[in-house]
């Protein structure tokens, strides 16, 4: 498949046309416009009265199609201007940009390979027995280092299960207690797999403005009393902002959560191994009132291909995501499972760990001092990117691009929040980061006027 920058426009069609008689056919066909690009992001759709008068049908026959379409994420209600067309959906996921030879790629989000455990060793470690039916879907020992993991942080581990990876953990969480229509907190600017995720399972998001230290108590409080049933945050490494609860922020969400009991908390740690920040937690012991839950993955840590996450939660939400996990995809591979307990046993593999969490920060931090003696703001106080505020993100990406960087714009990550563009800075040595900077600086001045 042929991938395209995402800020070059595509060639669609300038007219789309809707064709069905009944609600689904209707829905499909915008479905179909959605996916083949003849309705692009942002795309108004006709009123419900003019498509009924086009298409022959009753009003009440295209709204339920564009009812149907709201519920799965595809369309959006904009009040006075109509039915528009989602930014992403479950048809059009969000792809990664292709840069040409020569640009160096700082979009991706991976963490860098040579920090990375060597598997190898370890691989030849595994019983190669063949686990059957009925075999317990957690591995003990798997659980008892999580259980210690967990404990480190003081969230509390009575309960845990495994899952394949943390937006499947995410998912499983949200599923386990919420219903079509239900509204999400989400942070903003967001991991747009969250956002992505939320949308696909018919729920609302709602934004939450965050800082260098995470969600403000004012949108937390706005997002629950607006009646979100839950809200999804990130305790440190927040992608794409930056940011990591301290103990004092953490104690107002808290204590601003203790005002809604019924409200679902659910946490992704997904770089707790990896950075060096001490973790605060909404979750920590002891637990908050209602239903919580914390995921942890190792596909930062330990590779991307190792998709195992471990969600620790109260006794409801951990039953309710096994038990579906049980009837689905049933267990995570014993084998992946045995890997990750060999790693976690190995007392090599925390002292890589460590190394890894003192150079992403060190390499972070090298482009943020870079930054700032240009005077060009930015925020990255945990993880592995870097958030720089932009005035004009397409432009600011495509001159980057010309002088050698690929990095992404923020309106993937964006709800409300202001415009940037998002660096990863995975492999970005600090020798690099001052070129990058001077770039950035060069792309952000006004070329001199030619009149005259």
């Amino acid at each position: 498949m042929r991938h395209l920058l995402y800020y070059k426009p595509l060639n669609v069609p300038t007219r789309y046309h809707i064709r069905g008689k009944r609600a689904s056919d209707i829905a499909g066909s915008i479905e179909r416009g959605i996916r083949d690009g003849g309705l692009g992001r942002g795309t108004r759709l006709p009123t419900v009265r003019s498509l009924s008068n086009r298409l022959g049908v009753s009003a009440a026959t295209v709204a339920s199609a564009y009812r149907e379409l709201r519920t799965r994420g595809l369309v959006v209600a904009a009040g006075r201007q109509g039915t528009t067309v989602a930014g992403h959906g479950p048809v059009a996921p969000r792809g990664r940009p292709s840069f040409p030879p020569g640009v160096l790629d700082l979009s991706g989000g991976n963490p860098d390979p040579a920090l990375l455990p060597d598997l190898a060793p370890h691989l030849g470690r595994l019983d190669t027995g063949h686990v059957l039916y009925g075999t317990a879907a957690s591995d003990p020992r798997l659980l008892e280092l999580a259980a210690e993991r967990f404990a480190r942080d003081g969230i509390p581990s009575d309960f845990l299960t495994v899952v394949g990876g943390a937006l499947d953990g995410v998912e499983r969480v949200l599923s386990a207690h919420l219903r079509t229509g239900d509204r999400v907190a989400v942070e903003d600017p967001c991991y747009p797999g969250v956002t992505d995720l939320v949308r696909t399972l018919a729920l609302v998001p709602v934004p939450m403005r965050v800082d260098d230290l995470g969600p403000t108590p004012a949108t937390l409080t706005a997002a629950l009393r607006a009646g979100a049933a839950a809200c999804v945050v990130t305790p440190r490494a927040q992608n794409p902002f930056g940011c990591a609860l301290d103990r004092v922020r953490a104690a107002e969400l808290r204590s601003i959560l203790r005002r809604f009991p019924d409200v679902l908390v659910l946490e992704d740690d997904h770089a707790c191994d990896i950075t060096e920040r001490p973790g605060a937690s909404l979750c920590e012991t002891p637990p908050r009132p209602g239903h919580w839950a914390q995921v942890r993955t190792v596909s930062k840590s330990l590779g991307p291909d190792l998709r195992l996450a471990v969600v620790a939660g109260d006794a409801t939400t951990v039953a309710r995501v096994e038990g579906r996990r049980l009837i689905g995809a049933g267990w995570v591979s014993h084998l992946l499972q045995q890997l990750v307990v060999s790693l976690w046993s190995d007392p090599s593999t925390d002292e890589l760990l460590a190394a890894a969490a003192s150079t992403y920060s060190r390499r972070r931090d090298g482009l943020l001092a870079a930054l700032g003696a240009r005077g060009i703001p930015a925020h990255g106080r945990s993880g592995l990117n870097v958030w720089i505020p932009v005035a004009h993100e397409d432009a600011t990406v495509a001159s980057l691009q010309e002088r050698g960087w690929g990095v992404l714009a923020g309106e993937r990550f964006r709800m409300a929040s202001d415009r940037a563009i998002r660096v990863t800075t995975t492999t970005l040595e600090p020798s690099a980061a001052e070129r990058f900077a001077s770039d950035l600086q060069a792309a952000l001045t006004p070329a001199p006027s030619r009149l005259g």
